[in-house]
């Protein structure tokens, strides 16, 4: 590929650029008009202004992104994570309009998207799955019938929901009453489908999510595992790996599992296997991302391997440059997110940065979207940039995740760093004893 096109915004869009200069391979950004002066569009060859702030009117814009990139003749679109990266309609008319789309098929993205229809498969395939429905629930009573059967609380889903959206945990028989039909129509309303489906509420679990890979030869690899459990709002904040407390035997269980799975649909380019795994180290089938993660940083930092070149080699038509056996993992990885929120409520807090200086200690990758003196719009996932902090181990790895974060100084709007660190010293996250519930606990 000689020239890519950037669907995406903020530091992923960075991210992509990065790899592309590199690679010699030139870069297209659009843009919105609230992120003009954001430093991806000018860090990209190309820049083309694609529409208003807010996503439905640029970001979403698939015509208008497939016009820019036919007029640049691009090889390539890069979806990024988010916006239209698992979006199979923008996928298929990107394929359809003779350019390589960098990520799965449109077949493996509406497969996985659907996720009644990725329970289905993942059942059929052997992956163990959270008890609850497997074709979806079409009638409250059915619902509740269900819920009776597996046992209260239980977790009402959007088939088409994911990120944290769309799902609603019921206590008992009255607040599925009260939740059916809402969730339904919020269903329908954002993911265009009212199917719901009700899953066992696994409660003190890890997430726990396995990194694969594969090319269009049938070759398919795991790249180890990442703990993504750390979370506010059913959303990851601090993500690391390996995975601290967890046996050798269920890891190899665990990338066995997401193998299964990803041979499943015969997938293709970069993905991400979900898991939850209660206290006994039984793990279930949460959903796959078809798509680089936020997180994947941190894969990189343990194996060295640059994700985007993986995912632009495979578009291109090249094998996997690496077999399992040459895929090596040394040290431990941190990853922070930094939100433009307030520390208490993570409610987003908008406005000027006013100043920004990162903490400058030695081993800390910086994948950020802002700089000083840009303003944090609310029209988007308010994310100032991912701190990847690698050392030789756990222990080491907090301590210079601490020490940068306070050697860390943001002005102008409130960050969420004051709760990483608080996150940071608590015991149970420096045990490595932690699950989802870690927030709760904290605040108890």
């Amino acid at each position: 590929m000689k020239k890519i096109l950037i669907a995406n915004r903020g530091e992923i869009a960075l991210r992509i650029i990065k790899t592309c200069k590199q690679m010699g391979i030139e870069t297209v950004a659009v843009f919105s008009d609230a992120d003009s002066s954001m430093p991806f569009v000018k860090a990209a060859d190309y820049s083309y202004r694609i529409g208003e702030a807010p996503v439905n009117k640029s970001y979403l814009n698939m015509d208008e992104i497939i016009k820019i990139a036919l007029q640049e003749k691009v090889d390539g679109i890069h979806p990024g994570y988010g916006l239209l990266s698992e979006n199979s309609q923008f996928s298929s008319k990107v394929q359809k309009s003779g350019i390589k789309f960098i990520g799965p098929s449109s077949e493996t993205i509406e497969k996985m998207g659907d996720k009644i229809n990725a329970r289905k498969l993942m059942k059929e395939a052997g992956v163990p799955i959270v008890p609850g429905s497997v074709n979806g629930v079409k009638t409250l009573q059915e619902a509740q019938k269900l819920a009776k059967d597996i046992g209260y609380p239980i977790m009402l889903k959007a088939s088409g929901g994911g990120g944290g959206i769309g799902m609603v945990r019921c206590e008992d028989e009255q607040a599925l009453n009260q939740h059916y039909e809402s969730t339904k129509n919020r269903s329908k309303a954002y993911f265009g489908s009212e199917d719901v489906f009700i899953e066992k509420c696994i409660d003190c679990a890890r997430h726990i999510e396995v990194q694969i890979v594969g090319d269009q030869y049938g070759d398919i690899i795991h790249l180890y595992e990442r703990n993504c459990s750390v979370q506010r709002r059913n959303q990851k904040v601090i993500e690391e790996a390996p995975s601290p407390n967890l046996s050798k035997s269920t890891q190899k269980e665990m990338y066995a599992a997401a193998l299964k799975a990803a041979r499943a649909v015969k997938y293709e380019n970069a993905g991400t296997v979900e898991f939850i795994v209660d206290n006994d180290e039984n793990f279930y089938f949460l959903e796959m991302n078809t798509r680089l993660q936020v997180e994947h940083p941190v894969t990189e930092m343990l194996t060295n391997i640059d994700l985007v070149k993986w995912q632009i080699l495979i578009a291109q038509g090249e094998k996997l440059p690496l077999s399992q056996a040459e895929i090596d993992m040394r040290g431990h990885a941190i990853e922070l997110r930094i939100y433009a929120e307030d520390p208490k409520t993570f409610y987003p807090s908008p406005g000027l940065i006013t100043q920004l200086s990162w903490g400058e200690v030695e081993g800390v990758r910086i994948d950020a979207g802002y700089s000083e003196g840009l303003q944090v719009t609310p029209f988007y996932d308010p994310m100032l940039a991912k701190c990847i902090i690698f050392a030789a181990d756990r222990d080491s790895c907090i301590l210079k995740a601490k020490e940068f974060l306070l050697k860390t100084s943001i002005e102008g709007i409130k960050t969420n760093i004051p709760y990483l660190i608080q996150v940071l010293d608590d015991h149970n996250f420096q045990s490595g004893q932690y699950t989802t519930e870690l927030i709760n606990k904290m605040r108890a």
